[in-house]
């Protein structure tokens, strides 16, 4: 290409510019943040030589890591990825895709509401929408500051396994049963008043980042996390009427019955 001026010769040699140094704003932040401190760093140790592969570990990781900061920061992701020597993006896609992974500060409590098809129909969109309203939140939001005593994130959830029991929410993944619009309100009102109402099922409350160290299986108390019912009576109806009428199940035959013919083909 010439240039307007005649040839590129005619302009003189050609002088690359000068390196430029960029001056940082701000200092980078280590790779594991201080935030991580010696028993944190213990534990990790004890989580990942519990697998064969040091990878393996990275669910458990990432609970210890919100057990920590109260949701997986991008210094909790880089704390994943050095412990297990990933790369932050193998990390940062495993923390994206699982819900139970925040990416924003949690409250002291999670409560998740149920919005799946048969919760929706029985309550549990009028659920949802009257704690929106009261907390003046939407999904995934905190009422109050985060982490602070009596703080409340809320989220609607996809199905939470409990049919039967219709509508249900979870306060700290523990489940609260057969929940109406005024029972739902009474627990909330609870949370913040820095109560713990018992759940229908499950251990006695705690806190999120309590429930978020068991997860990654440290538990501090493990008589407590295990306390409460685990199962409810409608749950188990159908097994306790045959145990009442002596119903069984016929017994497996010792061969099985003859498959029956295919079907001619037509031409």
């Amino acid at each position: 290409m010439t240039l307007p001026e005649g040839t590129p010769e005619a302009i003189g040699p050609i002088v690359a510019p000068e390196e430029v140094v960029w001056s940082p704003v701000a200092e980078e932040p280590s790779p594991v943040s201080p935030v991580f401190d010696e028993l944190t760093r213990q534990r990790t140790k004890e989580i990942i030589a519990r697998y064969p592969q040091s990878r393996s570990a990275l669910l458990p990781l990432l609970h210890l890591v919100q057990s920590v900061e109260g949701h997986v920061s991008q210094d909790g992701i880089r704390y994943c990825a050095e412990a297990l020597e990933l790369t932050t993006a193998e990390v940062s896609a495993v923390a994206t895709f699982y819900t139970m992974y925040k990416r924003t500060p949690c409250g002291e409590h999670l409560v998740s509401v149920c919005t799946n098809t048969l919760c929706a129909a029985l309550g549990g969109d009028a659920i949802y929408a009257r704690l929106t309203e009261k907390l003046g939140v939407g999904h995934e939001e905190t009422a109050g500051e985060p982490g602070t005593p009596g703080s409340i994130t809320l989220e609607h959830a996809e199905c939470l396994a409990a049919c039967d029991l219709a509508p249900v929410l979870q306060v700290n993944y523990e489940y609260f049963d057969n929940q109406t619009v005024e029972t739902a309100e009474a627990i909330v009102d609870a949370l913040r008043a820095g109560e713990r109402p018992a759940p229908t099922r499950g251990a006695p409350l705690t806190d999120l980042k309590t429930v978020e160290l068991e997860l990654a299986g440290i538990f501090p108390d493990l008589e407590r996390s295990v306390e409460g019912p685990s199962i409810a009576p409608e749950t188990v109806r159908g097994a306790q009427l045959a145990a009442d009428r002596g119903w069984i199940a016929p017994p497996m035959p010792d061969s099985p019955p003859a498959l029956p013919d295919l079907p001619e083909k037509k031409s």
